[in-house]
């Protein structure tokens, strides 16, 4: 059978605000993502995931939804993304809409409602509870972005609940309304020809019924933002919640029968990964893709990625497909965190271990974190806990397209400040630079999909000493090794002896590739993919 997309595919997410300006106000939009298509499809990415481009009053930039059936006009419209949505399916391209089901704006129609009495008709389509006997919130649930997760509502007397700012109240995911509005919101979507969703915060949407208090957390540190100072044993993951992902999953399946045309969903869920499997599915199929963000905070060492790759593969439940990402709009990026010369390492990890690679635009040029000025923050978590690192304003930068003002983003001034190195790290430039970056991603990308081996093929770690990950991909007769050097020295790799035939066909650093008596000398910070 032939593998469905979304296994085959690699996804590249685009944070609208920040990919292309297209009307002079210094804010991306759809119109600019649709004049970079041919880019994008020049790349050999398989599926773009937007995120949030509905109504919002922006307090958390689009994560606060006043209305989940249009398009912000900062974006443009609905016409505007069904163009878009046009155009990328006439260039092969997915799409993937940002789906936030675990809380609204303050100021959504919902919200508003529920908020104008404690007899009102959607009063209890948020979580709405009263004061603890002292006064005080009804316990001790802490934002993610800090203080509080309860806010008062002097009005009604009684507190709401926000996982998040408090113009983000969450909704009650036990009401069967709020399910079947949420619910036609995904149609809503699908019916449009939306390929599939990237769920937020998915292990939030339910919490336990009787609120507890979190207990504290032992390795609490204040330089880890104030919602570590408790474990979220009971405001997120309850058990519940593989029901609601197991009716989003219907849904979706009761749209396209071909493998092409299979629509996806994608759970963002930050979690351990015995607990993140259980999104798989339990009784019932659950999202296709539990996003696995392990490389994101791994031990840059060969024996911690050999363990963490080994552990994630065999804790997979039977007919799951694995998944990996390096970076997204709230991480730091790889090249800030493992420099220059290691995130080419990193992209040849990402692009040939087995599963769906995702992609954070930007990376493909090196981008790493702009440490913004503190007069043009924008971010609400760097506002609310400043000087701690949590800010997300460094990895949200404008893309920078080329050497003309505002690296060809805008006419404008855009919303976030450039990063900095952008007249000689931009795609123009990049673009004509053989041993660049940008370079290399186009040629993994380009390997990966002429090889069945790295798309959809077996994955076996090799023995290998030193500062070397070595694994094979195989599929039928087609054999390939994937050597990374992750040190700063050279290595020295004994290929295994069916590999004696083995050439190099792409490595990390443009000089060729030695390989002697049946071994793979590596050179430092280098990365290698070999076939039989």
């Amino acid at each position: 059978m032939t593998a469905p997309w979304w296994q085959t595919g690699v996804i590249y997410q685009i944070y609208p605000r920040s990919f292309q300006d297209t009307n002079g106000d210094g804010i991306g939009d759809l119109k600019g993502i649709t004049h970079r298509l041919d880019y994008l499809a020049s790349l050999g990415i398989d599926a773009i995931w937007i995120s949030p481009v509905y109504p919002s009053p922006m307090a958390d930039f689009g994560y606060d939804v006043a209305d989940y059936c249009d398009v912000d006009p900062r974006f443009g419209t609905l016409a505007d993304f069904d163009d878009l949505l046009a155009r990328a399916h006439a260039r092969g391209l997915k799409v993937l809409l940002d789906f936030v089901p675990n809380h609204t704006s303050d100021r959504h129609t919902w919200f508003v409602e529920s908020r104008s009495s404690r007899d009102a008709a959607k009063r209890d389509w948020y979580l709405w509870r009263d004061p603890a006997p002292d006064g005080g919130p009804p316990n001790n649930w802490i934002s993610d972005f800090g203080g509080s997760a309860w806010a008062w509502d002097e009005a009604s007397g009684q507190y709401y609940y926000h996982a998040f700012l408090k113009e983000q109240p969450d909704l009650n995911w036990r009401n069967p309304a709020v399910q079947a509005s949420m619910h036609e919101v995904m149609r809503f979507w699908f019916d449009r020809g939306v390929d599939g969703f990237r769920i937020d915060v998915l292990w939030h949407l339910i919490k336990a019924a009787d609120y507890p208090d979190n207990p504290p957390n032992p390795a609490y540190r204040p330089a880890m933002g104030e919602m570590h100072r408790v474990l979220q044993l009971h405001s997120t993951d309850q058990p519940e919640v593989h029901a609601l992902a197991a009716e989003m999953r219907a849904i979706a399946e009761s749209y396209g029968t071909a493998e092409r045309d299979e629509r996806v969903l994608i759970g963002e869920i930050y979690l351990p990964v015995d607990r993140l499997m259980q999104y798989y599915g339990q009784e019932r199929a659950g999202v296709h893709l539990p996003l696995n963000f392990q490389l994101i905070d791994a031990s840059w060492q060969a024996r911690a990625l050999a363990d963490l790759i080994a552990g994630y593969e065999a804790a997979l439940p039977p007919g799951a497909w694995p998944n990996w990402v390096l970076g997204n709009h709230d991480r730091p990026r790889v090249a800030s965190k493992l420099g220059r010369a290691q995130a080419r390492i990193a992209a040849m990890l990402l692009l040939t271990l087995r599963g769906t690679p995702t992609l954070y635009y930007g990376d493909e040029l090196g981008l790493s974190d702009f440490q913004i000025p503190p007069g043009r923050v924008q971010d609400p978590r760097e506002l609310r806990e400043p000087g701690l690192g949590l800010g997300r304003d460094p990895v949200r930068t404008p893309m920078p397209w080329d050497g003309s003002e505002n690296a060809g983003f805008s006419t404008a001034s855009p919303w976030l400040p450039l990063n900095a190195d952008w007249p000689a790290r931009n795609v123009a430039v990049m673009a004509e630079e053989p041993a660049s970056i940008l370079a290399l991603y186009r040629r993994l990308l380009a390997l990966r999909r002429a090889h069945p081996a790295l798309e959809i093929g077996d994955f076996t770690l090799l023995d290998s000493t030193g500062d070397v990950l070595a694994f094979e991909r195989r599929h039928g007769v087609q054999r390939l090794i994937v050597a990374l050097n992750i040190g700063t020295d050279g290595q020295r790799l004994e290929l295994p002896g069916w590999a004696s035939n083995c050439r190099p066909i792409l490595s990390t650093i443009a000089e060729s590739t030695l390989v002697e008596d049946n071994a793979l000398l590596l050179r430092a910070n280098e990365g290698v993919i070999l076939e039989a």
